[in-house]
């Protein structure tokens, strides 16, 4: 069934029927987790992606660690680290920080390359008292750098009266059918408790990036439920986007709404498809839970991001509020 989501509750007809697991998530094989932080320091999410000769380079947030309290930090002090391997095993190197500032918060990075030039597009948050979530990018010729931050940081910001106006964060690039330059980001509008996703779009990489008309792209705010971490891509001339099921979607879209849906991703993923990357299905499964794989106490997993190899997708990354490690990877056996 052909199911596109829109705003009105019509998209309700939608529900009623279970949610099946995509042929993604049933090629997921769990691998294991990886980047324990250094003492009084919170590891979060993997970026990754492999350089020319093939050795192995993960992006990532790091929190100084604040207590009970954890990453409460990651508005004011999160910066992003570089690690390298020679396999997705490991070990790992931490190369050092590759941003990090005591004006701004760099956090949830995502790596893409696009011709000869590197792209880290991450959350970008001023530490000063009213400043609102938005979205920066920078480029490097090497994934060693050096990098150059956009002039124009932070290119999406929130906009009064628009899907974004309380914040704009946690964003996916990619190159569209067209060539042009996509973010889809996470959006909230002023007063919502409900996380949307949004798309900017750009003819050149460095922009400027305008907001899509179509904004928000998804949103289940009239079900009083939401969902983040978009990671999207191109792939098979089909767009993809995997997203964390942040307050369990999926029971709602089945007919069947969970009374105690909890924000915090303690929930699989899902995973979205489209024909031009505006208009998007009904969702299947895109992965499960650290129970589910590990056998472990159920805990947070977000942040989805895939490694690509010689085209193809290789493995899944996420990140794990539950360990003391960055995430977990899951490998991905011949998805069709």
């Amino acid at each position: 069934m052909l199911c596109l989501l829109i705003l009105a509750p019509a998209s309700l007809a939608c529900g009623d029927e279970p949610m099946k697991e995509s042929a993604f998530g049933k090629s997921l094989v769990p691998g294991k987790f990886i980047l324990p932080a250094k003492d009084g320091w919170w590891n979060w999410g993997m970026a990754p992606i492999y350089d020319e000769q093939g050795q192995l380079h993960i992006f990532n947030s790091s929190i100084p660690y604040k207590g009970e309290n954890g990453m409460g930090y990651w508005q004011s002090k999160s910066i992003i680290n570089h690690y390298v391997a020679d396999s997705v095993e490991g070990p790992y190197q931490l190369l050092g920080a590759v941003f990090s500032s005591d004006q701004r918060t760099y956090h949830n990075p995502q790596i893409s390359k696009v011709g000869d030039a590197y792209v880290l597009v991450f959350l970008w948050k001023s530490v000063e008292k009213g400043s609102l979530q938005s979205i920066g990018m920078a480029t490097a010729k090497s994934l060693h750098g050096p990098w150059t931050e956009n002039p124009n940081n932070p290119i999406i910001r929130p906009t009064p009266g628009t899907s974004n106006s309380a914040h704009a964060s946690n964003p996916s690039f990619l190159v569209d059918r067209e060539g042009k330059f996509r973010i889809y980001y996470k959006s909230m509008s002023k007063g919502s408790k409900f996380r949307e996703i949004s798309v900017a779009i750009a003819d050149k990489l460095e922009g400027p990036y305008m907001d899509s008309p179509e904004n928000p792209l998804i949103s289940f705010k009239h079900m009083q439920r939401d969902i983040e971490d978009p990671y999207a891509f191109f792939y098979r001339n089909t767009y993809y986007m995997i997203t964390e099921d942040r307050m369990d979607v999926a029971s709602a879209l089945s007919g069947e709404p969970s009374l105690d849906a909890k924000p915090g991703g303690n929930r699989p993923g899902l995973l979205f498809k489209s024909s031009d990357g505006i208009h998007w299905e009904r969702p299947k499964f895109s992965y499960n839970t650290d129970a589910h794989y590990f056998g472990k106490e159920l805990s947070r997993t977000e942040r989805p991001h895939i490694l690509w190899k010689d085209g193809k997708p290789e493995y899944l990354f996420l990140a794990n509020h539950g360990s003391k490690e960055a995430g977990f990877y899951l490998k991905i056996e011949n998805w069709k």
